[in-house]
Formats: C-alpha cells, sequence, structure tokens
C-alpha cells in the first residue's frame, strides 16, 4: 500500500506529505499578519462591515500573502530534501515569452467575457470607462495574485505532476490528479458552487496542458496571474468567491448566474467554460508554433 511494485514509495504517499507541510509553512507564515490584526482589535480598532480587508489591504499580505509565500518556500524545500531532485527540474525554465503569452491569454479571455455580458446586459457598469477607481487594493492585490499564481502553479503543476511522473504514473491520471486537488483546495471558498468547483477542474487541466506542452511553468502562472487579476481587480467580479476590489465595478443582479457566475465569480459561469476550452486551443497552436521557432 505505502510501496509500489518496485519498492518506491507511491507518488500519493508523497504529495500528501508534502501537502501537509506545505499547509503547516503557510500557517507559520501567515502569523505575523495576524498578530497584527489581533493588535489592532485589542487597541479598538473597528473591523467594517464589508469586512477584515476593508481595514486596509496589507492584512492581506501580512496575512493570507505571507501565508502564500510559505507555501512557496516549503514547496521548494520539499523538492529539494524530500524528492531530493534539482530545483531547475520544476519547471522554471522556458522562454520570457511563455510568461508574456500566459499574461495576454488570461487577460484577453477575462476581457472578452466581461464584454459578452456588457453588451448583452448581464452586467451593468457602475463607474464609467472613462473613470477607474485605482485604490491601494489595486497594487496590493497585484502583489497577491503575483504570489498567488507562482504558489499554485508551482505545487499543483511544478511539484503533483513532476512527482507523479517520476513515479511511471500515466499521462491521464497525472492531468486529472492535478486538477482535482487544485479544486478541492477552492472547495472551502465562500460562495462555491458545483460548477464553479466543475470549471476550475478544466481550468486546471489546462494549467497541466500548458505545462506539459512546454515544459515550463512560465505559461501557466501567466494565465493564472491575469485570469485572477482581470477577474477581481479590473472588472470588479469576485474571484473564486473572494471580495472583488476592482477599478471598475460592476452590478450582476439582473444577470444570468449561469453567464456572471453568480457570487461565486466568473469561474461559475459557462462562458468561462467556453474560455477555458479556447484557452486549448490557443496553448495547442502557440506550441506549435513555438516548437517550430515562429
Amino acid at each position: 500500500m505505502l510501496k509500489n511494485k518496485n519498492g518506491d514509495v507511491r507518488s500519493g504517499w508523497i504529495i500528501l506529505i508534502a501537502f501537509t507541510l506545505m499547509f503547516v509553512a503557510q500557517g507559520l507564515f501567515s502569523i505575523p499578519g495576524s498578530l497584527l490584526l489581533a493588535a489592532w482589535t485589542n487597541q479598538g480598532g473597528a473591523v467594517p462591515s464589508g469586512g477584515i480587508l476593508d481595514l486596509h489591504p496589507w492584512f492581506l499580505l501580512l496575512a493570507q500573502g505571507g501565508g502564500t509565500t510559505g507555501g512557496i518556500i516549503a514547496t521548494l524545500l520539499i523538492w529539494r530534501f524530500i524528492n531530493k531532485r534539482d530545483l531547475s527540474k520544476l519547471g522554471f525554465s522556458g522562454p520570457v515569452k511563455d510568461l508574456v503569452f500566459g499574461l495576454l491569454l488570461g487577460a484577453v479571455s477575462i476581457s472578452v467575457i466581461f464584454f459578452i455580458l456588457y453588451v448583452s446586459g448581464n452586467v451593468v457598469l457602475l463607474n464609467a470607462f472613462s473613470d477607474p477607481q485605482i485604490t491601494v487594493f489595486t497594487f496590493s492585490f497585484l502583489i497577491m495574485f503575483l504570489l498567488v499564481g507562482i504558489f499554485e502553479e508551482l505545487f499543483f503543476r511544478g511539484y503533483v505532476m513532476n512527482t507523479m511522473a517520476s513515479k511511471g504514473n500515466k499521462k491521464w491520471v497525472i492531468y486529472v490528479v492535478s486538477a482535482l486537488l487544485f479544486s478541492i483546495v477552492h472547495g472551502a471558498n465562500p460562495n462555491v458552487s458545483i460548477f464553479g468547483l466543475m470549471n476550475i477542474v478544466l481550468v486546471g487541466l489546462l494549467f497541466a496542458y500548458m505545462f506539459d506542452t512546454t515544459k515550463s511553468l512560465l505559461l501557466p502562472i501567466g494565465y493564472h496571474i491575469t485570469w485572477n487579476y482581470f477577474q477581481g481587480n479590473v472588472f470588479g467580479f469576485a474571484v473564486s468567491g473572494t471580495t472583488p476590489y476592482g477599478i471598475y465595478e460592476v452590478d450582476i443582479s439582473e444577470g444570468s448566474a449561469i453567464l456572471t457566475g453568480g457570487s461565486f465569480g466568473l469561474e461559475g459561469g459557462i462562458l468561462a467554460t467556453a474560455m477555458i476550452i479556447i484557452g486549448f486551443i490557443a496553448t495547442k497552436v502557440y506550441s506549435r508554433n513555438r516548437t517550430h521557432g515562429v
């Protein structure tokens, strides 16, 4: 049960150990932000109705961002000292154009969804295009989503997929396990929906395909960053159920939830499904041209 027929520890056990250690590291690195919050409340600081983040966005970076940084560090250490593999084998190699294409593809995908919803009347823009509300959240969340994109791709694609591949698992199994784990960890998010989790499985498969076809984490990292950032901090939709702080504010109350994703965000809607599928096609075309040096 613990070992396979070759006498090697099964990849599932290794990933379970890594996930546990990574989770502990996240908790430890989030302590400074939690202590600061405790100090604030002990001194009579009021928590507004909108939640803790409305106090100041740097609480997010100190707590959640700190935890995400801890997850990155833990994943690198686990790969080096438990998997006993060189860090260069995790997948950070590759041309910068992979990152650029990923950033563009993620941004364009969310932008297309927004404009379809806007033109069809499923969302109402509450501030004019000429009046973006740029705040400190605009910059703090950029840092946060940079960390999230790096961490989640590093662990769920770089670590999980490489660990499973090193143990001889079939490619389809590697894809599915990586995507399912990715979706499961989002299951505790606010306003979670079944369709939203299904879309997260689908985008997890896309990230796996991006990583597999380019042998680099740069493309999925880029897509992941701008998919989240443009969804929440440009167009003002919830990101996997979390509160948006966009430069534009939208009202989805009169729109179709199957299109807008409702309170879970665009990932809970069918337009996201379509754009993710288009992402597979775009990645295939890009990787083919990349291989031929175009």
